[in-house]
Order: C-alpha cells, then structure tokens, then sequence
C-alpha cells in the first residue's frame, strides 16, 4: 500500500543552551545537520518512532514528550528541492534517559558521518536539511508545545 503523505518524527534535545544533531555528508550540499528523526515504521505509533530514530541515529534513550511543531514538506511547492515524496514531521521535545551518551552508532545511515551538540547560537551558521534553526531557537526560548491527542489513551464512552 502507498501513502501520498511519508510520515516522519524527530526528537529535539536541548541541554545547556546546546541542541543535539545528526551530522551528514551530503553528497550534493556537503555538511548538513538534522534532528535525530526518520520515518515511522508499519505497526510503530509517532511516539514509537521518535524513540527508535533516536536510539538508532544518536544511540541514546529518550523519554518523549510534549509535541513542539510540525514541519510539512510538499515537492511541487518547493521545485522537489528534497525528492518528490510528501513529507509532515512531527517534532517532540524530548530528554535523554539512562544516561546514555550521544554517539555514532556502529551502522549509521547512509551518509551520516557524527551526533553534535551544537550551541543555538551556532544554529545560523550551519545548514539543516529544513532551515528551521529559527523555529528551533524561537522554541527553545518559547516552549510552546502542541497536543498530541493519541486515540488508545482516551477515556472510552461506554452507552
């Protein structure tokens, strides 16, 4: 089965005015920076998934939490700068657990070549694969979140 729209989830961490990020060498753009994010997997819930990208693109364990924003890339609106698969990422505020320390994992994605902890004041100074460093800045300050309204948690209406 296809789907018109991927679905994707990436963790945002920040510690000590420090953002954590995936580094990549991008064939065509060079060194490009992104939040430890991916698409979801069949059978595998948004929340699921932000807990599997981190763990495989950053090796640490996190506890989500609440939903920062969401981030649509359309192909035919942006020259399919990025591909010509429709793309929302929904993006969660989450902390590292366990003590477990960001790292390159042993196989990492095709590409990838680090994990930063990279000053938000730096984040105008790099290039992202979405140019949202000013939306991550503005959030880290903000901390304005979304709800995200998970149908298994709600109360069920028994008649």
């Amino acid at each position: 089965m296809k789907f018109h729209i991927r679905v994707r989830a990436g963790a945002i961490i920040i510690e000590d005015y420090k953002i954590l990020l995936t580094v990549y060498n991008d064939p065509l753009r060079g060194i490009v920076y992104d939040l430890p994010a991916g698409g979801t997997e069949p059978n595998e819930s948004i929340i699921e998934a932000v807990i599997r990208e981190a763990k495989e693109e950053a090796c640490i364990d996190v506890e989500v939490g609440p939903l920062a924003f969401v981030y649509e890339y359309t192909p035919h609106l942006n020259f399919e700068k990025f591909g010509n698969t429709h793309t929302l990422v929904m993006m969660f505020e989450c902390k590292i657990k366990n003590h477990t320390t960001p790292r390159l994992p042993k196989n990492p994605d095709p590409n990838q070549t680090g994990v930063e902890w990279l000053p938000l004041s730096e984040l105008q100074n790099v290039e992202l694969y979405a140019n949202i460093g000013s939306y991550l800045k503005s959030y880290s300050i903000n901390r304005r979140n979304i709800d995200l309204i998970e149908e298994h948690t709600l109360n069920q209406v028994i008649k």
